[in-house]
């Protein structure tokens, strides 16, 4: 009997795998395992490399947020806060029913909105923020949503975060790199950062990633960590970015 007919149904669905990945690089897999290995994970070759894969993996991702407009992408965005986007999803079109213009949110009490939003986290303080965002908003900037990050950030509730997105996703202004937990996450196992801090994590991230990825960048990662780079148990045996990646949680390594 050969050495082939021994393979066990979990190697050869791992042969498959890396074969697949084979097939879909434009690169040599050889060539991305060398740059994995490199002793710079900044170098620009193993960035550049690393965004193409994200680019071919996810050629349409953007923002998950339900919105229609900026004022409800911002007020999306601030629910979001330690909260799933398919939750904020599933409060907002009645939030959006009952207060669907920065000037009708501004007339209203936190008190009045805590019960549409209250199966979100913080709730109280999201109520709050949402009331002065929308009084900023409507006496501030005649109802519109700014298009700067300095006007952005004087806005209750919208940190470099919730800016970023509202400013990137609607307006396509690349201010800054969203970093919310998978995009912290996967920048420290891809060893694109050592920080821990978003605004520093975000600082590392602009220096490497050229400024027009700035919002693909971002929005690819996040749906990467979602759906493969789970923080307990990553899929990697189905990651486009396994070659690429030395981190010491892998939960398969094909170098």
């Amino acid at each position: 009997m050969t050495k082939a007919a021994k393979k066990t149904p979990a190697k050869k669905s791992a042969a498959k795998a890396v074969a697949a990945r084979k097939i879909a690089a434009s690169e040599p897999v050889s060539t991305k395992k060398a740059l994995g290995k490199t002793k710079n994970p900044l170098a620009p070759e193993r960035v550049h490399a690393i965004i193409d894969a994200l680019d071919r993996t996810y050629p349409n991702a953007t923002c998950a947020l339900n919105h229609h407009n900026a004022w409800e992408l911002l007020v999306a965005t601030i629910l979001s806060a330690q909260c799933t986007d398919v939750r904020v999803n599933m409060v907002t079109p009645a939030l959006f029913h009952a207060y669907p213009t920065p000037r009708d949110m501004a007339q209203a009490t936190p008190e009045a909105i805590q019960p549409i939003i209250a199966s979100l986290s913080f709730f109280r303080m999201k109520a709050k923020s949402l009331v002065g965002a929308a009084k900023m908003v409507t006496e501030q900037f005649g109802g519109n949503v700014p298009q700067t990050m300095d006007e952005m950030l004087r806005i209750p509730g919208a940190a470099r975060k919730t800016s970023n997105v509202v400013l990137g996703t609607w307006f396509g202004i690349p201010t800054g790199v969203v970093v919310d937990t998978h995009v912290l996450r996967l920048s420290r196992r891809l060893e694109l950062t050592t920080n821990d801090d978003a605004v520093k994590v975000e600082r590392d991230l602009m220096q490497i990633i050229p400024q027009d990825h700035w919002i693909s960048f971002s929005h690819e990662l996040i749906y990467h960590g979602r759906q493969i780079c789970e923080a307990r148990k990553p899929k990697c045996v189905d990651c486009s970015l396994e070659t690429l990646c030395n981190s010491s949680d892998k939960t398969w390594a094909s170098h």
